[in-house]
C-alpha cells in the first residue's frame, strides 16, 4: 500500500485560515434562516437522493437558498449522498446538473459511481457517509477529485491531527446533534429488520428503541434499556481543539430538527466561533458579514439528549443515557408539594404559562417495553414556582425531579425575528464635473459608485450641512449594511435636498449589493488523478457498492474483489449489521482492558422479539452487532 504524502506546516502555509460554520437546512427557508443567524454554509437535501428521505427539497427552493446565501458570500451544499442502484444513475445525473444550475456551490456524495457520471464543474464534498476515518482513504479521496471530506464523528483529535497531516482538503467535523451510534455507513440493522435503508435515506432507527442485555449464560444485565441510544454531540468547549487539529468546517447536524433548534444551535456556534477568532485574528470567517442576535443563545433549550464529546478526548462514560431516547430536557429542580389542580417545585429557574415538563415515574426501568418511560405535563399557569396544571398526574411524586423540555418564553423569542446580517461599508463622497458621486466599498474591499447631475449650491451654514449629509447617508437600517466611515470630499459642502441625498444613497446600495454578487465565485472542483490507487484491494458489503459504475470505479483505482451492497440482499450468512465504536462491555465494566481477568465474550441483545449478537474486536475497540437479514429469510420462506 503506498504512503499518503504529508502536507508538512510549509507545505500547509497556503491552505485557507477560514473558518466554516455549516448548518442544516430542512427546507430553504431554514437555510435562509440559518445564514441570518450566522452560518457561513448550509448543507440541504434536493428532491431525491439525500440520507434523510423526508427532508427534500425542489431545486426552485434550492435556487432561492442559494440567491440568498450568496448576497454574503455564503455557499449552499447539496446533499446527494445515498447509495445508487443502476437505474437511477441517469436521474441523479439530471439532478446535478439542475442543482449547479441552480447555484449550488457542492455536492455531498457517497456513491464512487456518481464520479463516472457527465458532471457540471462542481465541487464534491466526500459524505461522513463513507467511513473516512484514516489518512490513506482521506488521501485518495483528495486525488480522485474531492475537495472537502466529512470525517468520521468517532475520531479523536490525535487521529484528526493525523489525517488533517496527509491531506489538503478542507477537513470538516460534526459538532453538534444526533449521534448515530454505527460508524456512518457501516449500519444495515434498518434494512436487515425493516427493508429500510440507512445508506438509501431511509433509517428506521431500531437503535433508538429499549431492549435487554444478557451474557452468553443467560444472566440479565439490563432490562428495558435504550442500550444502543447516544447523548448528543456538543463539541462547545473543543472548538478551539479542533481548529488546532486542522478542523476549518464545523457542522451542526439537523436536517430533520425544527426552525428554533437551527436558530438557538446556530447562534450559539456563531458566537462562540466570533470569540475564537476575535482572540486569534490569524482565522476569519469563511462568509460575508457580522451577525446580531436579539437573544442569548443557550443548545440546553432546544431538543438534545443531553451532552457528549464523545470520542474528541478518547473513551469515556459519558457518552450514552439508557434511560430515553427523547428530549428530556434542562433539570429545573424537585417537587416539593402536590394539590389538586397544581404543583410546588424548588427551583432556581423561571417558569411561564405553556412551559412542558416531563419526569421519570415510580420504577420507570420496570416498565414494559411498550410503555413510554418519560412522562409529562404542561404548564397552565405559572405563579412563581406554583405550577398549575389542568390535572396532576397521578404518577407524580413529591421529591421527584422535574426536566423542562418545552420552554414557552424561549421558544417565543425565536419565533420572532432573532438576527441580522450586517456588512460595515465606507462612504465616500466625491466631486464630479456634472455633480457628486457617492461610493460605497464594504469591509471586503467590493466597491460601487453611482454619479448624480446636481446643481452645486453652498451651504450657508457649512457645519449644519456636513452634519445633514452624514446623517442622510448613514440611513442604512433596512440594508444589510452599516456606515463605518463616511468621507465627504467635495470642494466645499453643498446644500443636497435631503430627497436628493437619499436616493443617491438608494441607488449606491443598490449597485453594491449587485457587486457583491457579482463578486461571488463559486468553489472549483478538484482534479481527478485517474492513476489513484485505492489503499485498499478488496471490499465486502460494507463498502456500499451498488452499481456497476461504483463498481467500475473501484477496479479502475485497483480493487480486485467487490462484494455487492448489503441492500442487495446477496448476504444469506448472519454478518455484521452494525459496526460501532460505542460498547457495551465497556458500559457495563466488563471491559478487559478495564477489568484484569474478563474475557471479552459474546452477549446476546434482545429488541423486541429480535435477538441480536453481540461480538467485541477488542484490538479495534469496536463492538460488532450481528444477525439475520430477515428480507432474505423472507425471500426463502416464498
Amino acid at each position: 500500500m503506498s504512503q499518503p504524502e504529508i502536507y508538512t506546516p510549509e507545505k500547509l502555509s497556503h491552505v485557507n485560515n477560514r473558518l466554516e460554520l455549516l448548518a442544516p437546512a430542512k427546507n430553504a427557508d431554514y437555510g435562509i434562516e440559518a445564514i441570518r443567524h450566522g452560518a457561513d454554509a448550509v448543507y440541504i437535501g434536493g428532491p431525491a437522493f439525500g440520507a434523510r428521505a423526508t427532508a427534500g427539497n425542489s431545486v426552485e427552493d434550492i435556487a432561492r437558498l442559494c440567491t440568498f446565501a450568496h448576497k454574503y458570500h455564503a455557499q449552499v451544499f447539496v446533499a446527494l449522498n445515498t447509495i445508487l442502484m443502476d437505474d437511477e444513475l441517469a436521474v441523479a445525473e439530471k439532478l446535478i446538473w439542475d442543482v449547479y444550475n441552480a447555484g449550488a456551490d457542492a455536492l455531498i456524495v457517497q456513491d464512487m459511481g456518481v464520479l463516472q457520471l457527465n458532471l457540471p464543474p462542481i465541487a464534491l464534498h466526500a459524505s461522513t457517509q463513507m467511513d473516512n476515518r484514516n489518512p490513506e482513504k482521506v488521501a485518495f479521496l483528495e486525488q480522485v477529485g474531492f475537495s472537502q471530506v466529512v470525517l468520521a464523528r468517532e475520531l479523536g483529535l490525535s487521529q484528526i491531527r493525523e489525517v488533517a497531516a496527509h491531506t489538503n482538503m478542507q477537513i470538516e467535523f460534526f459538532i453538534h446533534g444526533a449521534l448515530c451510534v454505527a460508524y456512518s455507513g457501516l449500519c444495515n440493522l434498518s434494512h436487515a429488520f425493516s427493508n429500510r435503508s440507512a445508506n438509501r435515506g431511509e433509517c428506521s432507527q431500531m437503535c433508538r428503541l429499549p431492549g435487554n442485555l444478557k451474557t452468553r449464560q443467560g444472566d440479565v444485565l439490563a432490562k428495558n434499556e435504550h442500550l444502543l441510544s447516544l447523548k448528543d454531540n456538543n463539541q462547545t468547549d473543543n472548538l478551539e481543539a479542533l481548529i488546532d487539529a486542522g478542523v476549518r468546517s464545523f457542522k451542526i447536524e439537523g436536517r430533520l430538527k425544527d426552525l428554533s433548534y437551527v436558530k438557538n444551535v446556530t447562534a450559539h456556534y456563531r458566537q462562540k466561533l466570533d470569540a475564537i477568532m476575535a482572540r486569534r485574528p490569524e482565522f476569519v470567517a469563511s462568509s460575508h458579514g457580522r451577525t446580531e442576535h436579539t437573544f442569548t443563545p443557550d443548545p440546553e433549550k432546544t431538543f438534545n439528549r443531553g451532552s457528549t464529546d464523545y470520542f474528541v478526548h478518547e473513551r469515556s462514560q459519558g457518552i450514552k443515557d439508557f434511560r430515553s431516547p427523547k428530549y428530556i430536557g434542562q433539570d429545573v429542580g424537585k417537587v416539593v408539594a402536590i394539590g389538586k389542580d397544581f404543583i410546588q417545585v424548588s427551583s432556581t429557574h423561571e417558569f411561564n404559562n405553556g412551559d412542558g415538563l416531563a419526569y421519570f415515574p415510580p420504577n420507570y426501568a420496570m416498565a414494559k417495553q411498550s410503555d413510554d418511560k418519560l412522562q409529562g405535563l404542561r404548564v397552565n399557569r405559572a405563579e412563581g414556582h406554583k405550577l398549575h396544571v389542568l390535572q396532576v398526574p397521578r404518577d407524580l411524586r413529591v421529591g421527584m425531579t422535574l426536566y423542562r423540555n418545552h420552554n414557552q418564553a424561549f421558544e417565543a423569542l425565536l419565533a420572532k425575528e432573532s438576527a441580522k446580517r450586517i456588512i460595515a461599508v465606507d462612504m465616500r463622497l466625491i466631486d464630479t464635473t456634472a455633480g457628486v458621486a457617492l461610493t460605497l466599498t464594504d469591509m471586503y474591499g467590493l466597491s460601487a459608485s453611482v454619479e448624480l447631475a446636481v446643481e452645486k449650491t453652498p451651504a450657508t451654514d457649512a457645519e449644519k450641512t456636513l452634519q445633514t449629509i452624514r446623517t442622510q447617508l448613514s440611513k442604512l437600517g433596512s440594508t444589510d449594511f452599516v456606515a463605518r466611515q463616511i468621507s465627504i470630499e467635495t470642494a466645499e459642502p453643498w446644500f443636497l435636498p435631503a430627497s436628493t441625498l437619499n436616493g443617491l444613497r438608494r441607488d449606491a446600495v443598490a449597485a453594491l449589493e449587485l457587486a457583491r454578487i457579482e463578486g461571488y465565485q463559486r468553489p472549483k472542483p478538484w482534479k481527478y488523478n485517474q492513476d489513484a490507487v485505492y489503499p485498499f484491494k478488496h471490499l465486502s458489503y460494507l463498502g456500499n457498492v451498488a452499481n456497476e459504475k461504483a463498481k467500475d470505479f473501484y477496479q479502475r483505482h485497483g480493487v480486485i474483489e467487490i462484494q455487492d451492497t448489503y441492500e442487495k440482499n446477496g448476504v444469506t450468512e448472519d454478518v455484521p449489521l452494525m459496526v460501532t465504536k460505542h460498547c457495551l462491555r465497556f458500559n457495563f465494566n466488563l471491559c478487559p482492558k478495564e477489568v484484569p481477568g474478563i474475557k471479552a465474550d459474546p452477549m446476546v441483545l434482545e429488541i423486541g422479539n429480535d435477538v441480536l449478537k453481540l461480538v467485541f474486536d477488542c484490538p479495534k475497540c469496536e463492538m460488532l452487532v450481528v444477525g439475520e437479514n430477515r428480507q432474505v429469510r423472507g425471500q426463502k420462506a416464498l
